[in-house]
């Protein structure tokens, strides 16, 4: 198979027919097989009946995943990613705004040009400053922080991957902003960009706000870092700021002693003493804190783990 399609939905009962007939058409004009996932991320609408009819209509073609409640994005595509066949796999909002007609040159860039990982970049945006801003902030922070310089819009809905990226890497939690960055972890390096049409929204409203993506963007930028640089070796960044600590505190302590005998000064009539101890305290208890995360990274339970209650 040449392609699959992966689309997390909320709430999109209105655009999914007129999103499906226009892939379909561009799947049909370039002789593609493929096959599209609809991910219904627990709608409250008549999302998941839309998705029914479709797949009535088109058995071979359109597949459905119905969570029992909104689990968010990142689910959406793990649970996705989890059944696709299709030799390049494309990812898209089903809110209209990505344009299905990207889809050629997008698996083009991974057949022919040898891309692992193609990310589109909306140049021009029909999106409003509160969600742009915020967005154009992210993008820089992720720049920096990834080391992939050549990125301009990590979040972009409208990706395309190899096969072998979506069954290497594990997108749980809020990470689908990071997928480049979890496919660069993995040994994916060959990553690439290309400038996709934006369209404007055709139906209801956007489902996230603009700084509070941001705020959650970067602290999951920070785990992300955290667990690339330390998750398998936790012990190393705890265990040495906490020796650190204590060592400085226990140096301290030893100064403190060394003065009162020297000066017959009561070590508890001087600040540094409780400072000292503090330092103590604080780094025995981050070495622990390292020693238990070890444990922790070495018997981590299932992550992904949620209530699916159809599929076809």
């Amino acid at each position: 198979m040449d392609i699959s399609v992966v689309i997390p939905l909320f709430n999109e009962e209105e655009s999914l027919p007129e999103l499906f007939s226009w892939i379909k058409r561009v799947m049909d004009e370039n002789r593609f097989t493929y096959e599209v996932f609809f991910v219904n991320d627990g709608s409250t609408d008549h999302s998941w009946q839309v998705i029914e009819q479709l797949q009535t209509e088109n058995p071979d073609v359109v597949h459905g995943i119905k969570f029992r409640r909104n689990y968010g994005k990142s689910p959406a595509l793990f649970c996705g990613f989890a059944r696709v066949q299709g030799d390049v796999v494309i990812t898209m909002d089903a809110d209209l705004q990505d344009s299905p007609d990207e889809i050629p040159a997008l698996y083009r860039m991974i057949t022919e040009e040898g891309y692992d990982l193609v990310s589109g970049y909306k140049q021009k945006r029909y999106d409003p400053i509160s969600k742009t801003l915020p967005t154009k902030l992210f993008n820089a922070t992720a720049r920096r922080v990834s080391g992939i310089k050549n990125l301009h819009d990590f979040n972009c809905g409208l990706k395309a991957y190899r096969k072998e990226v979506v069954k290497h890497i594990e997108v749980y939690g809020e990470m689908h902003r990071y997928i480049p960055y979890l496919a660069k972890n993995a040994g994916f390096t060959k990553i690439g960009e290309k400038a996709v049409q934006h369209q404007a929204r055709k139906f209801g409203k956007s489902k996230f706000m603009g700084w509070n993506r941001f705020v959650n963007g970067y602290l999951d930028l920070l785990s992300l870092w955290f667990l690339d640089s330390f998750g398998l070796k936790p012990m190393h960044v705890f265990g040495f700021v906490g020796t650190l600590m204590f060592l400085l505190g226990l140096v301290a302590v030893v100064l403190l002693a060394i003065g009162k005998i020297l000066g017959k000064l009561w070590i508890t009539d001087s600040p540094y003493f409780y400072l000292a101890l503090t330092m103590m305290i604080l780094g025995t208890q981050l070495f622990v804190a390292g020693f238990l995360g070890e444990l922790i990274s070495r018997n981590a339970p299932e992550r992904n783990n949620y209530q699916i209650e159809k599929q076809f």
